[in-house]
């Protein structure tokens, strides 16, 4: 019964996904454009999609946010002539959209909280209206069926015809590899039903199971995908996951956010840091009622001191903390966390 209702959800979404797959034609103008200040090339493409992977991994989303707001960008960049300049407002907008429609509302980052983690130079009202500019654009059909619902659905009826004995298929990597492969657009032209199967066969022969790979192929036979197709697509994941796992490629999920600070701020941190009075010793000798009267009374005034007339520099976060960064209004630069490739 459960595998019956698996093959039925499969085939419902194959029949739906070219439904969300960008336009070729405008892919294969990305690609072809040279990186300058009027047009969006295939390469600052990439570039902003690392970004995301980045702004993911921060803000906690899930896999899931992140392949939406990939294809919600490919399609809008597909169909729209943009400038560089509008690039980050569009891509921060479409993560915004994905999360409102993947994750739990108390885990949605505020606008506010994007903007300024982001490092982007638009206001929230340039965010909220460049969304309802991609929603109208495509039509309100924002929640796609993407690479990421087949991969998921591919691996439930993996292991529901498995034994546990078997090696084991991890869903986690196969995201991972999914993630690195919609860094780079031309995995955009794929049907995310082949896509994922490309991924989903390239991780079975590396894990040498003859069972999962009779399931694929029991799968690419439903579906009728043809032979030559799923492996012009595994080579070109096979080829991703070669470049990926080299020493030399820098990896989004890796990366660490690096505060930028204006000039003034920097120098008030700084002189701060000196202006911190030191604490009193602590006598090591043996209990003396009246002597500890005083060290108390010394300590007291330590600590008013410390908490009314003095700023202590506080350590930046991890790259994994969520965290509100406090920042003037009079700073030159927003004091956040930039994402550096």
């Amino acid at each position: 019964m459960e595998a019956f209702k698996l093959m039925r959800e499969l085939k419902t979404n194959f029949e739906q996904e070219s439904i969300y797959l960008p336009r070729e034609k405008g892919l294969n103008l990305l690609e072809t454009t040279l990186e300058n200040d009027k047009q969006i090339s295939a390469k600052c493409r990439d570039a902003k999609v690392e970004d995301l992977w980045s702004l993911t991994s921060f803000f906690g989303y899930s896999t899931q946010t992140f392949v939406q707001a990939v294809n919600l960008l490919d399609r809008f960049l597909a169909m729209m002539k943009i400038q560089p300049k509008h690039l980050s407002c569009i891509a921060i907008s479409c993560l915004h959209i994905a999360a409102k429609l993947v994750e739990e509302e108390c885990n949605i980052s505020s606008s506010h909280d994007l903007i300024r983690i982001s490092q982007c130079k638009f206001t929230i009202s340039d965010l909220n209206r460049m969304e309802k500019i991609i929603s109208e654009k495509l039509n309100f059909q924002c929640k796609a069926v993407t690479a990421f619902t087949f991969l998921h659905l591919y691996h439930e009826i993996t292991l529901l015809h498995t034994s546990e004995r078997k090696p084991h298929l991890s869903l986690d990597k196969l995201e991972v590899q999914l993630k690195a492969c919609l860094c780079r657009i031309v995995f955009s032209k794929a049907k995310p039903s082949v896509l994922a199967l490309a991924l989903l066969a390239q991780e079975i022969e590396a894990i040498q199971s003859v069972d999962m790979l009779e399931i694929s192929q029991c799968i690419q036979r439903h579906l009728k995908i043809a032979d030559g197709e799923l492996l012009y697509w595994r080579e070109l994941v096979a080829k991703c996951m070669t470049d990926y796992s080299s020493p030399e490629c820098s990896k989004p999920d890796n990366k660490k956010l690096v505060w930028i600070l204006s000039r003034r701020t920097a120098q008030n941190l700084h002189s701060s840091y000196y202006s911190v009075p030191e604490l009193p010793t602590i006598p090591e000798g043996g209990w003396d009622e009246s002597a500890s009267e005083d060290s108390c009374e010394d300590m007291s005034c330590g600590e008013d001191s410390l908490s009314s007339d003095t700023e202590v520099p506080c350590s930046p976060p991890s790259f994994h903390q969520r965290t509100s960064v406090p920042h003037s209004q009079d700073d030159s630069t927003h004091l956040g966390a930039a994402c550096h490739f």
